[in-house]
């Protein structure tokens, strides 16, 4: 076991510098995520008692990231990359320290704090994009991908557990003339996710990242090939927007407090990160589309599951395919997303950002549209109604992605024949 171990950690030494460093340091970020995606949403509806508010923050979140985006082309004309990605991870453990330590947060603060957060997210994700894309070839990035997800699965495992066991035993405690409530729990949490925003920009600081030669990235008309990923994208979207606030909000509806989140992640999280690993590490190019294809099929019977039996045991298989899905489709996804990225730039003869930055107003459009179809079910029939049947709505919409990414891909590797 150690040996084979030890051989996976001389595979890594094989990678390209820049691309190791931007792993680790994603590593790092991976741990600060799950408080992200799915505490900020528990404690939203532990403040609120109310799921439109979690998905009025999203929206908040999502907004944030695109202005962000935009201003991040501006700002990559003067400032390295790797500067701001820094920036973007600190902002994101800035914002959520601000929200925790506001005593009494009403709806304004609420969409403030959500913009402000998607802001750090926007700085993070754009600048992670450009430089994966500079560091990696297609025939490396079905396992910095894998190798990603892996730390990313593995933290949504470990993470949840020890913060909802946190959150439980914290409840009530009194040390040094101080009770301790479950806010102050999520306060201690905060704290602790700034401090790895520390660590992990100064591990980005260890490599060499280069900026676009060509400035201009703002343009509205795209080659027919982009056209076909930026629908891929928002199909992808759609369903982006659910993942990050429907398990918390069934979770805390069906099944229990914080404390279950962790438990319910882990049963299948472990199989998960390790089949994801491998196929990182031994699937081809030519392998991304059934891999894809695989985990949206096993998100639309989740779904399905989830709606016909609205309980702990329909939210628990719901959550098990969750898990599994999203690691499958963004190993599939972002290769192919990247190849497009190199396949159109040249044809077009522009900044690979300019797709960066398209890519993030594609994402937008299927999260406002999908959390929209929640809003409006919640508000207008009933939150029941929603939890159960938008889920399938956009599951049954993601299965148009199979053949679409199946054209994209053929299209794009013709080019080099």
């Amino acid at each position: 076991m150690f040996s084979k171990l030890t051989a996976e950690f001389r595979f890594f030494q094989t990678m390209p510098h820049s691309m190791r460093v931007l792993l680790i340091t994603n590593m790092l970020y991976a741990l600060v995520l799950p408080v992200v995606e799915i505490f900020m949403a528990a404690y939203i509806m532990r403040f609120f008692a109310d799921t439109s508010y979690v998905a009025i923050f999203q929206v908040a979140m999502y907004t944030g990231i695109i202005i962000t985006s935009l201003a991040n082309g501006f700002l990559l004309k003067s400032f390295k990359v790797a500067h701001l990605y820094s920036f973007g991870i600190l902002l994101s453990g800035i914002a959520m320290v601000g929200m925790m330590f506001v005593e009494n947060i009403a709806l304004p603060g609420l969409i403030v704090a959500g913009t402000l957060i998607g802001a750090a997210s926007g700085f993070f994700w754009t600048n992670r994009y450009l430089m994966a894309l500079n560091s990696t070839a297609d025939e490396n990035r079905n396992y910095f991908f894998g190798l990603e997800s892996f730390f990313f699965t593995i933290a949504n495992i470990g993470v949840p557990v020890i913060i909802g066991v946190l959150l439980a035993s914290i409840d009530g405690v009194q040390f040094l003339g101080i009770t301790f409530d479950i806010y102050k729990g999520y306060r201690i949490v905060t704290l602790m996710v700034f401090l790895i925003t520390l660590l992990a920009t100064y591990s980005l600081s260890r490599g060499r990242f280069e900026n676009p030669v060509q400035k201009d990235f703002l343009y509205f008309r795209f080659d027919k090939l982009w056209n076909k990923q930026i629908l891929l994208a928002a199909l992808k979207g759609l369903v982006q927007g659910f993942l990050v606030t429907a398990p918390a909000m069934l979770i805390m509806k069906y099944v229990g407090k914080e404390g279950s989140l962790g438990l319910i992640q882990g049963i299948s999280g472990g199989l998960t990160a390790i089949l994801i690993y491998l196929l990182g590490r031994f699937a081809k190019p030519k392998h991304r589309i059934l891999i894809f294809g695989f985990g949206i099929t096993l998100f639309l019977v989740g779904t399905i599951v989830n709606g016909i039996e609205l309980s702990m045991f329909g939210v628990m298989v719901f959550v098990l395919c969750k898990v599994f899905f999203q690691p499958l489709h963004d190993l599939a996804y972002y290769p192919i997303m990247m190849k497009v990225i190199d396949v159109v730039s040249k044809r077009e003869n522009r900044n690979k950002y300019a797709y960066i930055l398209n890519h993030e107003f594609g994402l937008y459009a299927g999260r406002v549209t999908g959390l929209g179809l929640f809003i409006f079910l919640a508000f207008y029939v009933s939150e029941s109604f929603a939890l159960r049947y938008s889920l399938i709505i956009v599951a049954l919409l993601q299965m148009i992605s199979i053949p679409l990414a199946k054209n994209i891909m053929k299209e794009s590797y013709l080019e080099e024949k």
